[in-house]
């Protein structure tokens, strides 16, 4: 499980918003933990060995007991997160002091008390990001929904034949909420499957949703006409529960809902009510409240879902990019001159 050789000198321990604090002058070893590598894959992404004299361990389990997590920590001084997988609070940073520099793969990492880290002394930098891994998730998510890819192969399997009538795209309506770059990438998409694409998002101009080929409508508009409401914008205050009871009482019957994006950005609870009454024709979803899933939550028992376990950007070409990038912030950390730093929710270059 570890990988490395025995000894670390650590080049410069800087404090990143202004001077020096101190060097770190003869340290017996640098080590290196490598958080909730479920695919086992991380060792294989990335060159850890070109960093000098480190130990790298890879941990595939997911602890959530603050405690455990501690225990297993305490004696690191590096860690490497996957997105919002394990959460990085001032509680558990104040009880780990050893750490000076945690590297989150993409740009930003909301499970992540930034300015705790900073008030600790501890250093953020994030990764690149390929951002069509989730867009391709969302395009197969909405087929395997609207034509019931996921229950007829479970019906074949078992000896059945045709049990249901699927969906069409082509002459359906595309609701598109938040047309960013990955919602705006779905809307081309949307069209070139002929479909009519309608976007909604706080700050959405007419002339940014032309240029997606989308036409900006009213949130309730959005809500009222989609055929296939698709969700691509990211969590914050603001957007926590915005899609809530009274937005799915807004949506057809005949409708579906598509999340790639968080969670809680919609009303879980509300969501649940919906299904179980048949007040919205299915939801494919790759991410949620809790995750990993609870095995025992009433969505796992749905029978008007696709659920995938946040598998977005679970990619080769993502993990190797991710991996590959923090291997690379380690090293330029080691030297002094840490990159893609993320202070608050912002990556500096």
């Amino acid at each position: 499980m570890a990988s490395g050789s025995t000894a670390f000198v650590c080049r410069s321990c800087l404090d990143y918003s202004g001077g020096a604090q101190g060097r770190w002058v003869s340290v017996a070893e640098l080590r290196i933990a490598v958080l909730d590598d479920y695919q086992q894959i991380a060792r294989g992404c990335a060159d850890w060995s070109s960093i000098p004299d480190a130990e790298t361990v890879f941990y595939s389990d997911h602890l959530i007991d603050e405690d455990a997590l501690v225990n297993r920590l305490a004696e690191f001084d590096v860690l490497v997160v996957m997105r919002e997988r394990t959460p990085l609070s001032r509680a558990l940073l104040s009880r780990l002091p050893r750490i000076r520099l945690v590297v989150t793969t993409a740009t930003r990492n909301a499970s992540i008390d930034v300015p705790a880290a900073s008030d600790l002394g501890i250093v953020v930098c994030g990764t690149r990001h390929v951002q069509p891994a989730t867009a391709e998730l969302t395009w197969g998510l909405i087929i395997g929904l609207l034509r019931r890819i996921p229950a007829e192969d479970r019906l074949i399997r078992e000896g059945g034949w045709q049990a249901h009538v699927g969906g069409d795209l082509s002459g359906s309506t595309l609701g598109v909420l938040g047309l960013g770059r990955l919602g705006s990438r779905i809307a081309r998409v949307g069209l070139a499957f002929e479909m009519d694409v309608i976007a909604w998002s706080e700050n959405l101009t007419d002339e940014r949703a032309a240029a997606a080929g989308a036409v900006r409508v009213s949130k309730d508009d959005l809500f009222r006409r989609a055929d296939v409401l698709t969700i691509h914008t990211l969590l914050s205050g603001r957007t926590r529960s915005l899609v809530g009871a009274s937005e799915l009482a807004l949506m057809k019957p005949t409708s579906v809902l598509v999340n790639t994006s968080r969670g809680p950005i919609i009303d879980e609870a509300a969501l649940l009510e919906a299904l179980r009454e048949g007040r919205i024709a299915g939801a494919a979803l790759d991410v949620f409240d809790q995750e990993p899933l609870p095995a025992d939550h009433e969505l796992r028992r749905s029978h008007n879902t696709v659920l995938t376990p946040h598998i977005g950007y679970v990619t080769q070409n993502s993990y190797a990019t991710y991996y590959q990038d923090a291997v690379e912030d380690i090293r330029a950390f080691l030297d002094g001159a840490p990159l893609r730093m993320i202070t608050g929710s912002q990556v500096r270059p």
